[in-house]
This record gives C-alpha cells, sequence and structure tokens, in this order.
C-alpha cells in the first residue's frame, strides 16, 4: 500500500439527518452530554480513524425550533473527550471573523499539548449574519473583506504559534527555565490586528497544530492554498473533486508550497443498512425527519432564489438556479452537477442534501460505502473522507464496525496508527516555521 486514505468523522449530534433526535432511542440532548462525545470519540480511535471534526456557529442556530444546534465550545468539548484517548486527532472550528489571533492560538496550542500533538483549527469566515450583532457589529462584514481578516488573522497565529525556538525551554535546575532569546513575540501591526507579544506556550509536539480550511468559494480556495495543510471539501462526483484538488494544489504551489503538502478531505454524508433495501429504509425514515418547510427556505437562501419561491414540486434545472455555484460555493456546485444529471424537485433536493450542505450522499450497505470509498481514492479524487453520519447513533457505530474492517480487507486503509501525532498520521510533513533565526 504505496498511499494510505484518511478518514475522519463528523461529530454532529444527532447526525446530518438534523432531525434524527425524533427518532425513537435517540436523546434531545445528546448535543450537550459530554459522555456522549466522550463514547463517540473512544469508539473513532478504536477503529483508528484519523481525527474527529467539530464544526461550529458563533449563534444560535436559526433552525433551533426545529434542531439543535452546535451547542458546546468545540475546544471545551474535545479537551475534555479526548483526555480517554492517546492516537485520535481532534478538528475544532472557529470563526477568524469573530475571534482574536493571540486568544485564539493560545486556545488551539493548549489543546495540542494536552493531545500530545494531535489538534487542529478549521478555519472559517462565518456566513451567518446572525453572528455579527452578537460581536457589537450592525452588519455582516462582505465576504472579502473576511477573507481578508482570514488571511492576516491565519498569519498571526502561525506566527505565535512558530514564537519559541525548539530549545527556547531550557529546564536547567542550575540555571535559566527559558531563553527570552529564542522566544519571539510576532510584534504585528497589519489592517485588521495588532498583536505584540509571544504566547506563554512552548513549541507544539507536532510542530503547530493542524490548519484545517473549509470554505469553497474563489477567497476560499486562495486562502487554503496558502496556509491550510488539510481542506475539508464538498464534492456529488469524482470528476469535481479531481478539479478541486487540482485546483488547491495550484494555489499551494502559487503560495510557493509544495502542492503535496495539502491533502484534500472530501465530506461524505453516509446512511448504512445491513442490506441495500435496509439501508434505504433507514434513509426514508430520516426523510421523514425534516421540517419541509423550513428546509425549502434554506434551500432557496443556498441558492440565491427569492423567499418564498420553492414549493415541494418546484423543479429545478441548471438554468433556474443560474449562478449558484458563484453565489454559494461549494453548495452551489454540488447542485448544479446534480442538476446536470436531471432535473430535480424541491424536495427531491431537500432528501439528497439532509443537512449535508452540498456534500454526497449514500446510502448502501457496508460492502458497497467501502467500495465507494476506494474508488473516489483510487482514482486520485481525494486523499481521505471526513465521514457525516446520517444518524450518529446508528450510522457511526455501523461505519466503525462494519465499514472500516471492509476498507483493511481491501487494501486501501491501514487500520492501525504509526504516529503518535495527527500530522505524522496524516503524512503531513513538519512545517516550514516563520520564526526569524529557526
Amino acid at each position: 500500500m504505496t498511499r494510505s486514505l484518511h478518514v475522519n468523522i463528523s461529530l454532529l449530534t444527532p447526525g446530518h439527518f438534523r432531525g434524527a433526535w425524533r427518532l425513537p432511542g435517540n436523546d434531545p440532548r445528546a448535543f450537550v452530554d459530554a459522555e456522549h462525545f466522550r463514547r463517540l470519540i473512544q469508539l473513532a480511535e478504536s477503529a483508528a480513524l484519523h481525527a474527529v471534526f467539530v464544526g461550529d456557529s458563533p449563534a444560535l442556530a436559526p433552525d433551533i425550533a426545529n434542531a439543535p444546534g452546535l451547542g458546546l465550545d468545540p475546544v471545551v468539548m474535545l479537551a475534555d473527550a479526548a483526555a480517554s484517548t492517546t492516537h485520535i486527532g481532534v478538528i475544532a472550528t472557529a470563526s477568524t471573523t469573530f475571534e482574536q489571533p493571540w486568544s485564539l492560538a493560545r486556545r488551539y496550542l493548549s489543546l495540542d499539548h494536552l493531545t500530545g500533538g494531535r489538534a487542529g483549527w478549521n478555519v472559517v469566515t462565518t456566513q451567518q449574519a446572525a453572528a455579527a450583532a452578537n460581536f457589537g457589529l450592525d452588519e455582516h462584514p462582505d465576504k472579502e473583506l473576511r477573507y481578508r481578516r482570514a488571511a492576516e488573522f491565519v498569519e498571526v497565529v502561525t506566527a505565535l504559534w512558530d514564537g519559541w525556538e525548539p530549545d527556547a525551554l531550557l529546564g536547567d535546575p542550575a540555571g535559566s527555565f527559558a531563553d527570552p532569546g529564542r522566544i519571539h513575540p510576532p510584534a504585528h501591526r497589519g489592517e485588521f490586528f495588532a498583536v505584540a507579544g509571544a504566547l506563554p506556550l512552548p513549541r507544539s509536539p507536532q510542530g503547530r497544530p493542524l490548519v484545517v480550511q473549509a470554505g469553497a468559494s474563489p477567497g476560499g480556495k486562495r486562502l487554503a492554498g496558502r496556509t491550510a495543510d488539510l481542506v475539508f471539501a464538498a464534492a456529488q462526483t469524482p470528476e469535481l473533486a479531481r478539479a478541486l484538488r487540482t485546483e488547491l494544489r495550484g494555489h499551494a504551489a502559487d503560495a510557493g508550497r509544495d502542492p503535496a503538502s495539502i491533502k484534500i478531505s472530501t465530506g461524505l454524508v453516509v446512511v448504512i443498512g445491513g442490506t441495500e433495501a435496509e439501508a434505504k429504509e433507514r434513509e426514508a425514515e430520516l426523510r421523514q425527519t425534516i421540517p419541509v418547510r423550513p428546509a425549502l427556505e434554506q434551500l432557496a437562501a443556498q441558492l440565491g432564489l427569492p423567499a418564498g419561491s420553492l414549493d415541494p414540486e418546484t423543479v429545478l434545472t441548471p438554468e433556474i438556479v443560474g449562478n449558484a455555484a458563484a453565489r454559494s460555493a461549494g453548495f452551489g456546485a454540488g447542485t448544479l452537477a446534480l442538476l446536470r444529471e436531471r432535473p430535480h424537485t424541491a424536495l427531491e433536493l431537500v432528501h439528497r442534501f439532509a443537512g449535508g450542505a452540498g456534500h454526497r450522499l449514500v446510502v448502501g450497505t457496508p460492502e458497497q460505502v467501502a467500495a465507494g470509498i476506494a474508488e473516489w481514492f483510487e482514482a486520485g479524487a481525494t486523499d481521505g473522507f471526513t465521514v457525516m453520519p446520517g444518524d450518529i447513533g446508528a450510522d457511526f457505530p455501523a461505519f466503525v464496525e462494519h465499514v472500516v474492517p471492509e476498507l483493511v480487507r481491501i487494501g486501501v486503509y491501514r487500520g492501525e496508527y504509526a504516529h503518535e501525532t495527527l500530522r505524522g498520521n496524516l503524512g503531513l510533513p513538519a512545517p516550514e516555521t516563520t520564526t526569524a533565526g529557526v
């Protein structure tokens, strides 16, 4: 096996069918239950998955009447959950639009030290306009400004993480604890931030926490090319996935980076059954948990269509959707890919995306799910997958217990950890430091 597939898992609860909390046996309060997340991360590590992934948004979910949102602070939750693990990575989301570089850099480097070099930061600029009012802003910053701020933000965070030289911590009982001459403050003053002092923490056990990026707009892809180690991407076809992988590697090369130093993790929503008929029956059951009218309004907003313009039987075509790909980036591109295959009704798209935000949905047996993963990986469409269980209480255990062994059997998945750090397990090179003199 010359090239190894990576598999991450999204811990979104109750799953990517957001109404799955309605099903018998699911606890509506699980999204704020510490023991629930401890069980999930232990299950993920038992299958030697590379990392758990947690999204976030700094605002109350607009559909809170129908489903839980992203409740717990992901860094706090993952610090607790990961305490019972030894190898699996933890990737938490935070926004560059509403955070400050120094405090974020300290928080994520703390998580990285507490886990022994297994932490990652998923960089987002936040699309949810309601977040602005939570931080004293009269309006949501436009996309171009958000990505300019994000680029400077990541630059400052990286400089802070690189601030201590590897041998700055001396620990000499007869002399000095640390050498201030080997600790370099960023002394940064830019368009958005002025950050003077260094962090009170030495360098990460893995060199630097992982930088993950999920934006699919042109600005997001350029930012990923400059800064990301791992890109969380949406694609409905291998051709789209391969084109995105090529484009992102091109942005990395343009930024003076080795194109192979950036890896793609394609989102994959899964609904698994013992037979194909059972899987389809489970999908139908999950579909019934979706509140149709709010979902149609959300779909219209995502596609830039007028509010109230969609009924369940409204037929959508590429011509009707128009410039959706340009307006809504990854979601629009995924939608257009489906509509080019055939027209879909609005309700079909609601069912198809099921909270997956344009990510591919696979419904089938463990063998079918594993075969689909292997096909995309072996075709060079992606470096791995972030699996998004339809119902985390059922589809996550099924993936671990049945799909992972099949991936190992067919030879595309290692099934064991090879390194102590997240970078090592993902096959990522040590980062080049930004600190002067290092």
